[in-house]
């Protein structure tokens, strides 16, 4: 409570980071290949489903990436949620697993093990019950400690900005990025933060196999532009401070370049079967022809919600609501350790930018029950705004997801 109320110096947080780092189990690589490693870490955003996809997009341009991730709480649902809807693949590794997966395939994507930071599930506990979890300090220990883990030789943050994000204007969200890239060069990890848009959902697709279902079709070179810009830019922005390319231009079309000839899309095959999942299921979802996904799991029933109103653009898309819709639908759980649904979800027919008419469809609910009911239909549909000028869409696909870089 005190650290709530008064703060942390810089000195401060980053010695809590080392104490809580040291905490547990800290990854040890070969000398050969320690400049290689680097992992992104997001603060979490609706339908953001960019870390299965930059993953094994960096491992495809020579770079290790051993992901450790979470699983979500509230409304969305995390990047293990969404992985542990493919059938068969393991979110929990050995070392010796991890090593072989670093070794052999470039990348893993794994949970938090009881022996990685255990301080930090203590302290999380206390700040859950005392009301203190909003507090830049403590946010930036248990983020970067577990980021240190993994003996990182560069680290690109993802921070979140908007109405749909626990930081919604800019100046917190820049003085917060400092912080972190002040703390991550005290650990001696090259670190830099990518600010981003969190007002409309990422992509199209909300929900746990909804979402590995359009990360594939990024993988497959066929991505929302939103998404593909994400991947590329921040990748890009990782193989620069790397060392990999001399700018970040080029690394971005190294980057862009893996989604279009094969190689990430293959190396998340890889991945899959590393992590356990059968050849054959990881083949299927992989097969370019393919775009149904039949090996994952599916709603019993969709429902599509028109449009009523004029012929015009989308403006907007509130991602807040929609994150709480496809939460209650099931797609999220409300209790650590409660099961989610990974069926479940939402689809965004017009994207924001898009020409909108009367009866038009513009959102897919994927759901279990009988009939959407009228609640969510009603909140839904209030989420949607529509402009008479396309040049007032600003939150459209011509709208860069990226506010500010700080290095």
């Amino acid at each position: 409570m005190a650290i709530y109320l008064k703060g942390m110096t810089d000195l401060e947080t980053a010695t809590l980071t080392k104490a809580m780092l040291h905490s547990g189990k800290i990854f040890q690589w070969p000398d050969d290949i320690r400049h290689l490693i680097v992992d992104k870490h997001s603060t979490g955003g609706v339908g953001d489903k960019i870390s299965l996809i930059l993953g094994p997009a960096l491992a495809a341009c020579g770079l290790k990436v051993p992901m450790i991730s979470g699983r979500g709480l509230g409304f969305t649902g995390g990047t293990i949620d969404k992985l542990e809807s493919i059938p068969g693949f393991r979110v929990l590794l050995s070392q010796q697993e991890a090593m072989s997966a670093i070794e052999n395939v470039g990348c893993f994507i794994m949970a938090q093990t009881a022996d990685i930071v255990p301080a930090d599930k203590i302290l999380y506990a206390s700040r859950d019950v005392t009301a203190t979890v909003d507090c830049p300090p403590l946010i930036t220990a248990s983020i970067l400690s577990k980021k240190a883990s993994e003996s990182l030789s560069a680290l690109l943050l993802d921070l979140k900005c908007g109405s749909a994000a626990f930081i919604q204007d800019l100046a917190t969200a820049q003085s917060f990025a400092r912080l972190m890239v002040k703390v991550g060069t005290e650990l001696g990890i090259k670190t830099a933060v990518a600010i981003t848009r969190m007002d409309c959902p990422l992509g199209r697709k909300i929900g746990n196999a909804l979402e590995v279902e359009e990360s594939l079709d990024t993988l497959k070179g066929r991505g929302p532009s939103d998404i593909e810009e994400l991947v590329v830019i921040e990748g890009g922005i990782l193989l620069h401070i790397a060392g990999i390319v001399s700018c970040r231009s080029d690394g971005e079309e190294r980057i862009r370049g893996s989604l279009y000839d094969g190689t990430a899309l293959r190396t998340f095959r890889d991945m899959m079967t590393a992590q356990g999942v059968a050849p054959e299921i990881a083949a299927s979802l992989c097969c370019t022809d393919d775009s149904i996904y039949g090996a994952l799991p599916k709603a019993r029933r969709t429902t599509d919600l028109r449009y009523s109103g004029p012929g015009d653009y989308v403006h907007a898309i509130d991602a807040l609501v929609l994150a709480l819709v496809s939460g209650e639908l099931g797609a999220a759980r409300t209790v650590i350790g409660g099961p989610v649904n990974h069926a479940v979800g939402l689809e965004v027919l017009t994207p924001p930018g898009s020409k909108i008419s009367a009866g038009t469809p513009w959102i897919r609910v994927y759901h279990d029950e009988g009939q959407l009911s009228e609640s969510h239909a009603d909140r839904l549909q209030s989420a949607l705004t529509v402009h008479d000028s396309k040049n007032e869409a600003k939150n459209g696909r011509n709208c860069s997801q990226i506010l500010e870089v700080i290095y």
